[in-house]
């Protein structure tokens, strides 16, 4: 019977962490279909735009820039207004999103 609660817990709580990671995934999706993907684009920018890609890039990265434009420690007008607008679980989301996507 312990056996089987425990079986039961462990199976409930990984099926709870796939969900969770599948929703901050999607989150991010929307959040950098709003706000990132205008100049950055989704696995690489237009040809024309001096705007790096993200996709592909470390997770931590995008996180810590991210934080950085947020507390203006990195300078840029456009990013340090973006970034002002995210919460630091939107961050983690688009942060997790740009770093699953391959780059063209």
């Amino acid at each position: 019977m312990k056996t089987l609660c425990f079986l039961i817990i462990t199976f409930s709580s990984l099926i709870f962490s796939s969900i969770t990671q599948a929703a901050s995934i999607y989150a991010g999706k929307v959040n950098a279909a709003a706000v990132c993907s205008q100049c950055h684009g989704v696995r690489a920018p237009s040809s024309e735009s001096p705007f790096p890609s993200l996709a592909g890039r470390d997770e931590e990265y995008i996180k810590k820039a991210l934080k950085q434009y947020q507390d203006k420690t990195r300078i840029s007008e456009i990013m340090n207004n973006i970034a002002a607008s995210l919460t630091d679980k939107d961050i983690n989301n688009i942060a997790n999103y740009y770093s699953r996507l391959k780059a063209e």
